[in-house]
């Protein structure tokens, strides 16, 4: 197997990617089929991340995060992958919903939520997309009205990753129904409150074992220290973490190209065809020759980014251009590696066959891959 090692690693780095690599291969790997039949993951997978620390690794020690920063966050994105099990929600559950609560949680909800996230007893997630309303948050319609010492919660949510699971939902309210960017909010709300319910877990196209929910909200009921950060500001917080959550799907997507490249390179030298292996076809080296090629050149643009994030000086456009770029190259060089599978590649048995359902919702989700070019031509 190729292994790319990022110019941003370090010892600890690589003694944490080995932690995680191992986690991965014998705790996930090997039950990623019955996950998918299940259509989620095991609860015990979340509490063993967890005691091994792997969840919430770039939170404050403080409460009970690793204290680390978002290279820690990619060594196990990266690992999760290169392993094949992709099916805990560990990026949303860490990467997102945790980053909400440490950067504008009150210090109560951080002590409450963040040191039971971090072991994996609570699972979080965050509910942004409602059934009407993809990459144009402005029209969400999920209502948070006051009532006394309350904000009493009515609408629906649906594409939420982690609803199966999850105990606590970040969502996003609208808090004046006279619209505008100031009218959204955004409230932490506990799946165990009354009128709270999910509805069925969604059957999609690729990532079968990972739990995607339709969630209902009729006059839940929570208390108005749920509030995460200032009313009226949940707009502007999404903006400022959106890049994060772009960056994410960027790793992920590079990840999944060096994985694809390399599953490809072991079948083609290892199938025959016409008395010889299918690697010594002039047409086989090419196509891997070029998506070795695309790999490289993402992983080179990715490792920028990421320092970029660490320093503090990545940016929206920057954002925009990696994950939409990127998750394009990844769904390219999948659809190419599949075609060297032959009709093995069409069977759900092997990875690359996974793979390639699994990577076309990189180039939709966390703002659809033209919301994200139009993005970048506002800042020319």
């Amino acid at each position: 197997m190729s292994v790319h090692r990022s110019r941003w690693m370090d010892e600890d780095l690589d003694a944490l990617a080995e932690l995680a690599g191992n986690f991965f291969e014998k705790e996930c790997a090997p039950h990623e089929e019955r996950w998918n039949e299940q259509q989620h993951v095991d609860r015990d997978v979340w509490r063993r991340a967890g005691e091994l620390g792997l969840l919430c690794l770039s939170i404050p020690e403080e409460y009970g995060g690793g204290g680390g920063d978002f290279r820690h966050e990619a060594v196990v994105t990266i690992e999760q992958i290169r392993a094949t099990a992709p099916s805990l929600g560990n990026t949303v559950h860490s990467g997102i919903v945790a980053h909400y609560l440490n950067s504008y949680g009150t210090e109560e909800l951080k002590q409450k939520w963040l040191p039971r996230m971090a072991s994996g007893e609570a699972v979080g997630a965050i509910a942004m997309t409602e059934p009407g309303t993809g990459s144009d948050l402005q029209s969400i319609r999920t209502s948070a009205a006051k009532e006394g010492d309350d904000f009493v919660i009515n609408g629906g949510k649906t594409f939420i990753s982690n609803g199966y699971l999850a105990d606590l939902v970040l969502t996003v309210c609208k808090t004046d129904p006279e619209g505008g960017p100031g009218a959204f909010s955004l409230i932490l709300v506990e799946t165990d409150r009354e009128g709270f319910a999910r509805g069925r877990n969604l059957r999609k196209i690729g990532q079968h074992g990972q739990d995607t929910c339709e969630l209902f909200y009729d006059e839940v009921r929570v208390p108005q220290t749920n509030l995460v950060g200032e009313e009226g500001m949940g707009f502007m917080y999404l903006l400022e973490q959106l890049p994060q959550e772009r960056l994410i799907l960027g790793v992920a997507s590079v990840a999944t190209m060096e994985t694809a490249v390399d599953l490809t390179v072991q079948y083609a030298k290892e199938r025959t065809a016409f008395g010889k292996p299918i690697f010594a076809f002039q047409n086989t080296r090419f196509e891997l020759a070029e998506c070795a090629t695309l790999t490289e050149v993402g992983w080179s643009f990715l490792d920028d980014c990421v320092e970029r994030q660490v320093a503090g000086t990545f940016d929206v456009k920057g954002a925009a251009m990696a994950k939409y770029w990127l998750s394009d190259q990844q769904n390219v060089v999948a659809d190419r590696c599949l075609q060297l599978f032959g009709g093995y590649g069409y069977m759900e048995e092997y990875p690359i066959a996974r793979i390639f359902v699994d990577s076309r919702i990189q180039k939709v989700y966390g703002g659809t891959n033209e919301i994200m070019k139009d993005v970048i031509a506002l800042s020319l």
